[in-house]
């Protein structure tokens, strides 16, 4: 141990790889570039899984979207391609018999903006997306409330014409400045007061400009205004935090079929987006990109670690003489073993910490260089790795640096005096 904090040993091993600089240099930058590209990809993989997540960034994962279709098999005495649809009996038996559901949402809707025109104000009219909706659905769809407010319970036993409209629709049926909560539009002729505004990024890649062509209004108000009775269009359902969606919607489909007398064994009769099961996807595809970028990274970083265990050998050859004459004045084979790999690992931390440094200083580039943009809706943010990272190089640099000086340390000690005072 007195070996390693020796003022004299560390002053030999500077000398040692000081005595040929360039030859140190390019063993160094192996080191340096293995750590430098491990960092880098893993700094990659980190904005990435940022920039994806980003889209789905206070939405309840946890959820899934279910909406009725057309029986494929016959089933007591009912014929396929039966058409049929959810009620809102459904939604009740629904939260009874599956345990462990946070929110069951059923949702109507009217009309898009794809389709005619079915909201006036004055003489302005527009094509919009109009939902019925309760109001948890701000939950599962996050917004950003910019005026007024979302939808309550009061409003839902109330049956009040309200409406929350989003930012394109209040721009194509408001003048700027003009006054928009407490006012009144018409959907499909229905007046509705307009009790608040909303702005919301886009759905996962989708336009961001149509997220804010769409009006919501309670449920209960659209099924009465526009003649929907007990029908339920779909249903946004969302599990509990210590629960699965993708294992529970076995149950809440064996409600609606038996509800619905549809075949156990009909799949295709329901029809239903997993949002808990793609975002497993792709938490599980950054998880593979980060083996990969490790595995890639060790590997140029095990060719560095080839380069100065393979330098290290030259220098112990080299130092044949020396070793010999050392050993011959009483130096222990331990004495030797561990100056050189004090050597290896002196190099190898040193070059490491370089390449460690570099990498940071160009991921501070990048980031500086992005504070200036609009990232709301890039699939790139914030590329950085945390402290865990750093330790875990540092420590495959410790060990490589071991590894790297084994082979040679134990050539050293190998060394007879005689011999190596024999030699020219």
């Amino acid at each position: 141990m007195s070996k390693i904090f020796s003022r004299d040993s560390w002053a030999e091993i500077i000398e040692a790889l000081s005595s040929n600089w360039f030859r140190t240099l390019l063993t160094a930058f192996g080191v340096l570039w293995g750590i430098f590209i491990l960092v880098i990809l893993l700094a990659a993989g980190n904005g990435l899984e940022n920039g994806v997540k980003q889209g789905f960034d206070g939405m309840a994962t946890n959820s899934m979207f279910m909406w009725s279709q057309t029986a494929s098999k016959p089933y007591k005495g009912l014929p396929k391609g039966r058409r049929y649809r959810f009620k809102v009996g459904d939604v009740e038996a629904i939260r009874q018999n599956v345990a462990n559901l946070k929110y069951v949402s059923p949702r109507n809707q009217l009309g898009g903006f794809r389709g005619a025109n079915n909201v006036t104000r004055g003489l302005k009219t527009g094509a919009y997306n109009v939902y019925g909706d309760y109001p948890e659905i701000i939950e599962q769809q996050p917004m950003d409330i910019t005026s007024g407010r979302f939808l309550n319970y009061s409003d839902i036993q109330e049956k009040r014409k309200v409406a929350i409209i989003g930012e394109s629709v209040k721009t194509g049926l408001y003048d700027v400045g003009e006054e928009v909560v407490g006012s009144y539009i018409k959907i499909n002729g229905v007046n509705f007061m307009v009790i608040g505004t909303y702005k919301k990024k886009s759905n996962n890649g989708g336009d961001a400009e149509e997220a804010q062509k769409e009006i919501f209004v309670p449920f209960t108000a659209f099924s009465q205004a526009f003649n929907m009775g007990e029908n339920v269009g779909w249903m946004a359902i969302t599990a509990n935090d210590n629960s699965s969606i993708t294992q529970l919607k076995p149950q809440v489909f064996d409600v609606i079929k038996n509800r619905h007398t549809i075949h156990p064994e009909d799949d295709r009769a329901i029809g239903h987006f997993d949002l808990f099961e793609e975002f497993s996807k792709i938490t599980g595809l950054f998880t593979a990109l980060n083996f990969v970028a490790y595995f890639v990274g060790v590997l140029v970083l095990l060719s560095g670690i080839i380069g100065i265990s393979n330098i290290m050998l030259i220098v112990v050859k080299e130092r044949t003489k020396e070793i010999g004459i050392r050993r011959a004045l009483g130096a222990t084979p331990w004495s030797i073993r561990v100056q050189i790999l004090l050597e290896s690992i002196f190099l190898t931390i040193i070059s490491g910490m370089a390449g460690i440094a570099l990498a940071s200083a160009v991921l501070a580039l990048v980031n500086y260089a992005m504070e200036g943009m609009d990232t709301s809706e890039m699939m790139f943010l914030n590329p950085s790795v945390n402290i865990g990272v750093v330790l875990i190089a540092l420590t495959i640099l410790i060990v490589s640096g071991l590894l790297a000086g084994l082979i040679p340390a134990q050539n050293a000690i190998r060394v007879k005096p005689v011999d190596a005072l024999r030699t020219d």
